[in-house]
């Protein structure tokens, strides 16, 4: 099986620039207008524009709201330079909302500029 997650954002380069810069990640697809497809290896990720106030579904009385906010879902994403990878996210416009430690190796909680939340994760020996 093969997967891939894709994030909303409002605006489609400014997305991509975001992951390419902090991730490393390549755009290697513009398929559509409003989609680009990332990569680093066999990790794919795609990114979406959706205007801020549009409905995520059709008879959902929900908007997008582009703001830090709290999903059941999110993305642990590992890397192997922890310190390296924060600082760059900070300069992208990120947030790093809480560092600790699990298990002896450094973890943090994480948004991007645009309230999409993950966990960034040291890679473990």
């Amino acid at each position: 099986m093969k997967y891939k997650v894709t994030i909303d954002v409002p605006s489609l380069d400014a997305g991509v620039a975001f992951y390419a810069e902090v991730f490393g990640l390549a755009e290697i697809a513009r398929p559509f207008a409003v989609f680009a497809l990332l990569a680093s290896g066999e990790v794919r990720l795609g990114i979406m524009e959706k205007p801020e106030g549009s409905q995520p579904a059709p008879g959902t009385e929900d908007r997008r709201h582009y703001a830090r906010h709290w999903t059941p879902v999110h993305m642990d994403i590992e890397v192997d330079d922890f310190d390296a990878t924060l600082e760059r996210l900070a300069a992208a416009g990120g947030v790093c909302e809480q560092r600790f430690e699990m298990d002896g190796y450094p973890t943090a909680f994480c948004a991007d500029p645009w309230g999409n939340g993950f966990c960034l994760l040291q890679t473990r020996a």
